[in-house]
């Protein structure tokens, strides 16, 4: 965007600034740009950009997407192999497909357009210095300045940040953080006949570390491969890659990108708002806290924080406007946050026995259904939980050792 158009858009207020475009930074702009509002998009990247990220899109990041979308989905998933640090390895299949993968550049600059369509306007190469509530940026105590990097300093009646989990809105809300896992990663570009192998087919491997895990994610002539596991364990995660890699044949064949991402997640207790300014997906620490799946978190967050912002910027006094908040925290935490704590609980049961989740995926066949119904989106974790007594019971059970 030329200087002159960027001068002339800062001579009004927006409704709603979103700083983020990734998949929930996009989803909150379309949502908020739906209902005919001035939405600026904000992004510090060019786009499209490279991103850390498996690539999995499973039921209920599908049913996130805005009305029309097409997914440019790489691969369709029919069957997972599950294996424990290698061994006793097992395929399971599904008639219907379990989930799609995509390559996240292409994804996230679609959700990009969409918002675009939608209305939203979009200025990338943008950095965000900081946000503030009061002083002399701010003209009343209905408006947010959004200062960039250069100095330039955008208002808006409200303000999303979905500007990852090291943004500078999460700091400006406080957001706190209690689970923080690295992940590394490589995109191998693989022959023919070895990505004819893999099609259709993913790998989860549950890890040599407590509480870790590998993937290979099959998509057309590369395949990503990944691990995770928690923070402080730089060196034997890097091993457990190495290994990982090796042991599936693959290390003869040179990675077309190579990177490494932390993933946050919050506390309880953590804030979702202040003042006129939400936060939503990685920024917020929404995330899935055993599988730190997070693009279904994103996308449901990123909707919903559109939708309330939206509510945000036509409060007329600070109480209106924290009401509407305290509706969006409620809105994360009555689905997101339910989910997150059924989460943790897993997390906690397979970091001290993998071997039993291992088992009970591979060899009790409700088990494997509910896993296929989880990635479809026909039910969820904490649903699951919550209306089968068994499943309950065995939680409860192994939750007390």
């Amino acid at each position: 965007m030329s200087s002159e158009r960027a001068a002339e858009d800062n001579q009004r207020v927006w409704d709603v600034v979103v700083v983020g475009a990734g998949p929930a930074g996009a989803s909150a702009a379309h949502a908020a740009a739906c209902t005919g509002r001035r939405v600026l998009l904000l992004e510090k990247a060019e786009l499209p950009r490279y991103k850390t990220c498996g690539g999995g899109i499973i039921g209920p990041s599908r049913d996130s997407l805005p009305p029309g979308f097409e997914l440019p989905l790489r691969d369709r998933v029919h069957a997972v192999t599950f294996s424990l640090n290698g061994r006793l390895t097992r395929t399971r299949r599904s008639k219907n497909m379990l989930f799609g993968l995509i390559n996240r550049p292409e994804f996230d600059a679609r959700l990009v357009e969409s918002a675009k369509d939608a209305g939203a306007t979009v200025r990338t190469g943008v950095t965000v210095s900081r946000v503030e509530q009061h002083g002399a940026e701010v003209p009343d105590r209905r408006t947010v300045a959004v200062v960039l990097g250069d100095g330039e300093v955008v208002l808006a009646r409200a303000v999303v940040g979905a500007d990852g989990s090291a943004g500078r809105i999460g700091a400006h809300v406080g957001v706190k953080l209690d689970q923080v896992d690295l992940g590394l990663e490589a995109e191998i570009p693989v022959p023919e006949p070895v990505a004819e192998d893999w099609a259709g087919r993913v790998l989860i491997d549950w890890g040599p570390i407590p509480g870790s895990y590998g993937w290979v994610f099959p998509k057309g002539d590369t395949l990503t491969v990944g691990v995770i596991s928690a923070r402080g364990e730089g060196a034997a995660t890097k091993r457990y890659l190495d290994d990982f890699i090796g042991r599936l044949g693959l290390a003869g064949f040179e990675p077309s990108v190579s990177s490494g991402h932390l993933t946050r997640c919050r506390a309880d207790d953590s804030p979702l708002s202040r003042g006129r300014v939400l936060v939503c997906g990685d920024a917020a620490g929404l995330l899935e806290p055993w599988t730190r799946e997070g693009i279904s978190f994103a996308l449901r967050s990123g909707r919903l924080a559109g939708e309330w912002a939206v509510r945000v910027s036509e409060a007329h006094d600070a109480v209106d406007a924290r009401r509407q908040a305290l509706n969006y925290a409620f809105a994360i935490k009555a689905g997101l946050g339910v989910e997150m704590g059924v989460g943790r609980r897993l997390l906690t049961v397979f970091s001290r026995r993998p071997g039993l989740v291992h088992a009970v995926i591979t060899s009790f066949r409700p088990a494997w259904h509910a896993f296929a119904k989880i990635t479809r989106g026909t039910t969820t974790l904490a649903e699951i939980v919550r209306t089968h007594s068994v499943a309950r019971r065995a939680l409860e059970s192994m939750d007390r050792g």
